[in-house]
């Protein structure tokens, strides 16, 4: 089943303008490897559940996985064939707004070229370019 808000306030918002950098979630905090978003976009919820069934399956049982964002923004659209005007389209998939330097998967408990290999596999399923960071010995829990 799909990421997807149990409960909303209000069901339709705009699309609105995802600018800028990463300020919130930019830290490796739970995890020791990380999963780096280079460029701006916009995340399915099905595209984080297959990058997150592609590293779980390559970590075997090992390891433990966090998924540091969440699909908590409708996209609506209308039928194909639908005329204009009549109102906004129902809700089709919710998305997670992305910026560069926001850290979007998190692994813990094995060893760095599991890791890395895991993390490119889930990078891959995912539409924006993504980088493999580790947590600096300096950075605080």
């Amino acid at each position: 089943m799909p990421l997807m808000p149990k409960k909303t306030k209000f069901r339709k918002l705009q699309k609105g303008r995802n600018r800028g950098k990463a300020t919130r979630g930019n830290v490796i905090t739970d995890g020791q490897y990380g999963l780096e978003a280079l460029e701006l976009g916009l995340i399915k919820s099905n595209q984080i559940e297959a990058a997150r069934v592609a590293m779980t399956r390559y970590i075997k049982r090992g390891g433990k996985v966090w998924i540091k964002i969440f699909p908590d923004k409708p996209m609506t659209s209308k039928p194909i064939g639908t005329r204009m005007g009549k109102g906004k389209g129902g809700v089709e998939y919710w998305v997670a707004p992305v910026k560069p330097g926001r850290i979007m998967f998190e692994l813990a408990d094995v060893t760095e070229d599991v890791a890395r290999e895991a993390l490119r596999l889930a990078g891959s399923k995912l539409p924006i370019k993504t980088k493999f960071v580790k947590k600096e010995a300096g950075e605080v829990e």
